[in-house]
């Protein structure tokens, strides 16, 4: 899921690389951004559904476990009501 984001991020930065004036510069940054936050998302997502918790992605971030869902509980609200993920992050704290 993070491949293919990562590879819309390579392809913002080429356009930053390329951009002739300041006005292309400043829209190709903002697609950087753009691009950057969604991979973020995603990886956060994926980390969610592999049972990883709030409290380990809140350490990336030099948070709280609190801190962490407040950064991405809107933008993953919908893997937060799967099943299956709910079972794997509960064999993830067993193990």
């Amino acid at each position: 899921m993070t491949a293919g984001r990562s590879e819309e991020v390579r392809q913002a930065l080429d356009a930053l690389a390329a951009a002739g004036d300041p006005l292309d510069a400043l829209a190709a940054a903002r697609r950087v951004r753009e691009a950057a936050e969604a991979l973020e998302i995603a990886a956060a997502a994926e980390v969610r559904r592999e049972g990883g918790t709030w409290t380990e992605i809140g350490a990336v971030y030099d948070t709280s476990k609190q801190g962490g869902q407040q950064r991405f509980r809107h933008a993953l609200a919908s893997t937060e009501d799967d099943p299956e993920v709910a079972r794997r992050r509960r064999r993830r704290r067993r193990a």
